[in-house]
């Protein structure tokens, strides 16, 4: 079978929720273009809680450990001494590329080369990697997930070294066409480029966080323009389980008689969907409650019932662990929600009126 064509037979016969799915993310992508009229201030403020957040949910994904507050401490240049260097230079490398396909995402332009490029920045501060940045790998790799315990358990091998480059070639070329052509929905599109880059695995360390970098940036060029303020990694790293399940369903199938990457799609167009959700629900005065998690929102709604807090009372009040607490609490405090009140021990939160 010829690998050009491949694409095209796999999602010749696209299931009718699939297109469904497509469609309630565009009809959502509709009211956010028509209806984004939050300030430059506002919208600054939210890329980098968001950059943060990204940041952070990407990394842990693939086995760091640092918090959101770890991470934005070490981002203000903040010592963070209790992690291990690479987890401080994984972190530190994501955040700058990020904001940077944030800040240059119209200039870009899909190839090869930018995504050599990307996984060269991606790894430019992890000393470990530094003979492999921005080069495909030269030896066999297989996919990993790493469980809630730390345990990494492989799922499948990928595409052998020898014929990486063929298959990048070959990938970049058809979805390159198919965003011309115009003939496939774009969530659809980037879904099949995603699957199809996790099952070849192109570099030898990486590939996880470089697939949801590309992500951002495939997204963005096809319009959807709220990437930078609704963090999708963290959607991805709150079902992180369905999303290792999804890949597994669809990449089991890959180079069979009968490829079936639907059970990937559907989980991708999900977060896609979410995504779009909480983007619009920053548009009704940023509607607080649709960003947060059921226990933040806990958080969130003790701290309503009080003048003012500490996180020991948090915890203890509202049955939530105390670095869950920090998360929220610092989440809160970027999107203007609190405010802090002295420092160290002492220190106590409370809710301010001021909308942002």
């Amino acid at each position: 079978m010829n690998k050009e064509n491949r694409f095209d037979l796999r999602l010749k016969n696209v299931p009718a929720p699939i297109w469904s799915k497509s469609a309630q993310v565009d009809e959502l992508k509709g009211q956010w273009i028509a209806g984004a009229h939050l300030s430059p201030q506002v919208l600054g403020r939210l890329k980098k809680s968001v950059l943060i957040t990204s940041t952070g949910a990407s990394t842990r994904i693939e086995g760091a450990h640092l918090s959101d507050e770890d991470v934005e401490k070490l981002m203000r240049g903040i010592g963070v001494q209790k992690f291990a260097d690479r987890d401080k230079q994984e972190v530190k490398g994501y955040y700058e590329l990020l904001q940077n396909v944030f800040e240059s995402w119209q200039r870009l332009k899909l190839s090869e080369g930018i995504i050599k490029h990307f996984h060269k920045e991606l790894l430019k501060y992890v000393e470990k990697d530094r003979l492999h940045r921005g080069e495909y790998k030269k030896a066999e790799n297989k996919v990993e997930m790493i469980t809630n315990d730390g345990e990494r358990v492989t799922l499948f091998n990928t595409t052998p070294a020898y014929l990486t480059s063929k298959e990048m070639q070959e990938l970049v070329e058809w979805t390159r066409n198919a965003f011309e052509k115009k003939a496939l929905h774009p969530l659809i599109v980037t879904g099949n480029f995603i699957v199809e880059f996790l099952n070849i695995h192109p570099f030898q360390d990486g590939n996880g966080r470089a697939s949801r970098i590309l992500t951002n940036l495939l997204l963005l060029q096809s319009g959807y323009l709220y990437m930078p303020y609704v963090s999708h990694e963290k959607l991805i790293e709150d079902h992180k389980t369905e999303y290792y399940i999804a890949l597994r369903k669809s990449q089991s199938t890959i180079k069979t008689r009968k490829e079936e990457i639907f059970p990937w799609l559907s989980f991708f167009l999900d977060v896609m969907h979410q995504q779009s959700k909480m983007a619009i629900a920053l548009l009704s005065q940023e509607n607080i409650e649709k960003l947060l998690s059921s226990k933040q929102l806990a958080v969130w709604q003790y701290l309503q019932t009080v003048e003012e807090t500490t996180p020991k009372e948090i915890s203890q009040k509202a049955k939530i662990a105390r670095p869950t607490v920090n998360q929220v609490l610092d989440k809160l405090l970027r999107l203007k929600r609190i405010e802090r009140i002295g420092l160290g021990r002492s220190t106590r939160y409370r809710k301010i009126t001021a909308q942002i």
